[in-house]
């Protein structure tokens, strides 16, 4: 018999207990990984949409139901003008390019985050380009897109005052659930497991509100080095950990 190889081992170990539901990746490092190889940050960010398939890849093959990704957020407006440019227009023709492949294997791709300073025409593009798979039943995969949590939790509540406002929301009536459904996860499962490359251990303004009781994987490996087997070695670590959520 052939022996199996580590992916293979791996894959067959995490699919034998339950997997989480959501998983959450701070895809950290690209910058670093270009300075290493002497190359300029954009080549690192290049490499990054490599890693970011290969997870998207194995996720599907095992059936995990969300993956979120941290792609671009609030904070990153502050780099050089050449470097959010260039970000934009990765990640805009990264997806066209990758749609008709995420579409075939049933991934369901949405972007979350706010839609200010990104144009109306960005906005559109992105929407009209996910439509494509909205129909899929697999892989919810989630593109945090100038996103940030403090904003996403401040624009609930906006939108919240503005519900009251108009009567169509009681103060009486809400409760935790109720902001969870004003989120930009609306109707999402928190996530269980949060993953960060590149040695950091923070969670930079990315899912505050939802990782109340997720499950935290860190890695020095910087994000266009993450792989397969590393994505399900984060898992198998999870399935090990006992989840009491405060209770005994």
């Amino acid at each position: 018999m052939i022996p199996m190889n580590k992916l293979e081992e791996l894959e067959k170990k995490v699919t034998a207990s339950p997997l989480p539901k959501h998983i959450a990746i701070i895809m950290d490092g690209n910058g670093r990984w270009a300075k290493m190889h002497k190359q300029k940050r954009i080549f690192g960010h290049k490499a990054g949409v490599d890693a970011l398939r290969r997870v998207v890849e194995i996720a599907g093959d095992i059936n995990l139901e969300y993956l979120t990704v941290y792609a671009f957020s609030t904070e990153n407006w502050g780099r050089s003008k050449t470097e959010v440019n260039y970000l934009l227009k990765l990640i805009m023709d990264s997806l066209n390019k990758e749609i008709e492949e995420l579409r075939k294997n049933n991934v369901n791709i949405r972007f979350i985050g706010s839609e200010k300073e990104l144009s109306a025409n960005y906005n559109k593009k992105v929407i009209e380009t996910c439509k494509k798979s909205w129909d899929n039943d697999g892989l919810k995969f989630n593109i945090a897109m100038n996103y940030g949590s403090r904003r996403e939790i401040f624009e609930a509540f906006l939108k919240m005052h503005s519900e009251i406002e108009k009567g169509k929301l009681s103060i009486g009536e809400m409760d935790e659930d109720t902001i969870s459904n004003y989120l930009y996860t609306a109707n999402m499962p928190d996530p269980e497991l949060i993953i960060r490359t590149s040695g950091e251990q923070r969670l930079s303004n990315f899912l505050i509100w939802q990782s109340a009781y997720a499950e935290f994987w860190f890695t020095n490996t910087l994000w266009p080095d993450f792989s397969k087997e590393e994505f399900l070695q984060a898992i198998a670590d999870f399935q090990t950990r006992e989840r009491r959520f405060g209770k005994r």
